[in-house]
């Protein structure tokens, strides 16, 4: 299949561009994990179907020197002898974010709670409201996987 990508929202909404990008700056820069920031772009990604997404952060994983057999299960994780509490925990509360629609229940919270400082969880929360804002956009846009690489 040859997709083409629907209109390219940088060009034509630059200044929405901007402000997304800079969310990603400060979520860069909060002091969150690069590894566990990419696991949740993934796992928000996978939930979401964002081919594009996928692409860029199983890619920019793999470049932190992320192993393939913790993004290969990433989808299994509750499964996995391979995550941290930590991880799992970031992982819980992606799923609920994402899936936004039933909540997030409260064992999800007090788990988040467990690992993270009150600071981290907004940190973290403004990583999965930005992956999710990402993977609508490209979705919606059809931007088009392959031709991205790590910097």
């Amino acid at each position: 299949m040859d997709l083409e990508p629907r209109l390219r929202y940088a060009k034509v909404a630059p200044g929405a561009y901007k402000a997304m990008l800079g969310l990603e700056e400060y979520v860069r820069e909060s002091g969150l994990e690069r590894s566990l920031l990419e696991l949740v772009r993934t796992r928000a990604s996978q939930i979401n179907g964002c081919a594009f997404c996928l692409d860029m952060h199983t890619k920019d994983a793999l470049a932190a020197e992320e192993t393939p057999q913790r993004l290969f299960l990433l989808d299994a994780w509750r499964e996995s002898p391979f995550y941290s509490e930590r991880e799992r925990a970031a992982l819980a509360y992606t799923e609920a974010v994402t899936s936004i629609a039933g909540g997030v229940e409260d064992p999800v919270f007090e788990a988040l709670r467990a690992q993270f400082s009150e600071k981290e969880i907004v940190d973290l929360t403004l990583a999965i409201v930005a992956i999710n804002g990402w993977n609508r956009l490209a979705i919606s846009m059809r931007s088009v996987p392959g031709s991205y690489r790590p910097a």
